[in-house]
């Protein structure tokens, strides 16, 4: 048994698709900011989702992005480095979440991939009252600009080894945090983690961060 369902969360600018995924007694709910050119139904994400929810997690995987300006990004790839769209977006999901009666009272994680872990390092430096630890898998921090030295969530940074680019990148961004943070490289893992058990091992990695930095809820 469990939560599930399917949700719109209404904002002033978009109506966003949600799924909702949980235990009856989850301990905490966290939160997927999916990456370039991905939606709710990245297979990356939604493997990840699940380990979590076996970890005692909910999960909300939502798409920022509304359909049609989807149908734009897929051709422009424009949106998809619109950190402050992705960030407003996922700063107004932080609080409709926060208003549900029955996740409200759930201490809040963030997962972000690519672009998605800039949102949602924003976002958790817009709410640092309401995000209690961010996860960033394959992510680009790095546009998360200013609003890196205002986390205060503890932060893990999840990189392939084989993705040298962003190693550096998160390297840098590493270095602008003062939220307490662990950056790990996973081993012959590239970019989008398809290597055979490097996508486990994000998994395992992010229930870990969250089980242990999401507080137990009052």
């Amino acid at each position: 048994m469990g939560v599930r369902a399917e949700a719109t969360v209404s904002l002033r600018d978009a109506r966003l698709p949600a799924d909702v995924d949980g235990p009856d007694d989850a301990v905490g709910v966290v939160l997927f900011a999916h990456g370039s050119g991905s939606s709710r139904h990245s297979p990356r994400n939604v493997a990840v989702a699940r380990v979590l929810q076996r970890r005692g997690l909910a999960t909300v995987l939502v798409d920022l992005l509304t359909a049609e300006e989807d149908a734009v990004d897929a051709r422009t790839a424009e949106l998809r480095f619109d950190i402050d769209l992705l960030a407003g977006r996922l700063t107004g999901v932080v609080d409709w979440l926060a208003a549900e009666p029955a996740l409200g009272r759930l201490p809040i994680g963030l997962f972000g991939a690519s672009t998605g872990a800039a949102a949602a390092l924003v976002a958790a430096a817009v709410r640092p009252q309401r995000i209690a630890a961010v996860v960033s898998r394959g992510g680009r921090p790095d546009l998360a600009g200013p609003a890196l030295s205002e986390v205060r969530a503890p932060t893990l940074l999840l990189v392939g080894g084989l993705d040298d680019q962003v190693i550096t990148l998160n390297e840098q961004a590493a270095e602008v945090l003062v939220a307490p943070y662990e950056l790990r490289v996973v081993p012959g893992a590239g970019h989008l983690f398809e290597e055979p058990g490097t996508l486990d091992q994000v998994a395992d990695a992010a229930a870990g961060w969250f089980t242990l930095h999401l507080p137990v809820p009052a």
